[in-house]
């Protein structure tokens, strides 16, 4: 999804090259990524076993081999990173390289780092959104590069918040990052993000240099769209509240009242940018 957001943003999704540009770049990042989960699995196996439900994983169960899981990690790595280059050069394999590269530090060190193994998870949502903007050509906004960063921040800190609190006594087991945080520390955290986030949405929003800069944007369509991002963040934040909704894929996938703003969003935003 982040990978179609700063081009769908400048209405280039409308085009035929621009949609194939970015559905490829969509295919590079789904193999960078499970190259990505397969190496964090692969050395986080034992800590997974002490986790409700990344025991049922395949490398943790045992069902599948670390030796197996690396070397099919390391070919889609090499598959994504020489797609990259041939699609668009220099620039998006960059990108590639940046995302595994953090990826892999982030697994082998920086996870062990309380505040700053946040950044490098919200890192890796973030290199998405600007893999979508390098491959089209689109320029990216100062207003559109903080919300992305921004919310990022929000969904790695809404992970750890429901894993604190899912894990319960001795979370270190699994993380140990973990045994650094509170859960008033992390709902701080959860609320700044959340407030910085919006504030960010609303200047790309309503500002000159974001999301309503071109003039054939409709811009208070746009305008509105607001009104869904500020309720899905508040929904977000309840249900992290109640130690629910850890899991971004299963918001997403789920949660009817987030899908529901989620199209109200998206109906907005489409008006706003392609009629």
């Amino acid at each position: 999804m982040l990978v179609f957001l700063a081009p769908a943003s400048a209405g280039a999704l409308g085009h035929l090259h621009p949609f194939l540009e970015v559905l490829a770049t969509f295919g590079i990042f789904c193999a960078a990524s499970s190259a990505t989960y397969l190496f964090n699995d692969s050395m986080d196996a034992e800590s997974d076993r002490y986790h409700p439900d990344k025991r049922h994983r395949p490398i943790a169960a045992g069902r599948l081999s670390i030796r197996v899981a690396i070397s099919v990690g390391l070919g889609l790595a090499a598959v994504a990173l020489a797609t990259a280059w041939a699609l668009a050069g220099w620039k998006l394999a960059l990108v590639v390289v940046a995302y595994v590269g953090l990826s892999a530090a982030y697994t082998l060190h920086f996870k062990r780092e309380p505040v700053i193994e946040l950044a490098f998870v919200a890192s890796g949502f973030v290199l998405r959104a600007i893999a979508g903007g390098v491959a089209t050509h689109v320029p990216l906004s100062n207003w559109f590069l903080a919300v992305t960063c921004f919310g990022a921040l929000f969904m790695a800190t809404g992970k750890r918040a429901a894993e604190l609190q899912i894990l319960g006594e001795n979370p270190e087991n699994h993380r140990r990052a973990l045994s650094a945080y509170s859960q008033s520390f992390l709902h701080s955290v959860l609320t700044l993000t959340a407030s910085v986030t919006v504030t960010s949405y609303c200047l790309w929003a309503f500002g000159s240099s974001g999301l309503a800069m071109t003039d054939r944007h409709d811009q208070i369509w746009i305008e509105l769209t607001v009104i869904p991002m500020v309720l899905g963040v508040l929904h977000v934040l309840r249900r992290l509240d109640g130690g629910e909704g850890g899991a971004p894929e299963d918001l997403v996938l789920g949660d009817r009242i987030l899908q529901s703003i989620g199209l109200a969003w998206l109906a907005l935003f489409a008006v706003g940018v392609y009629t």
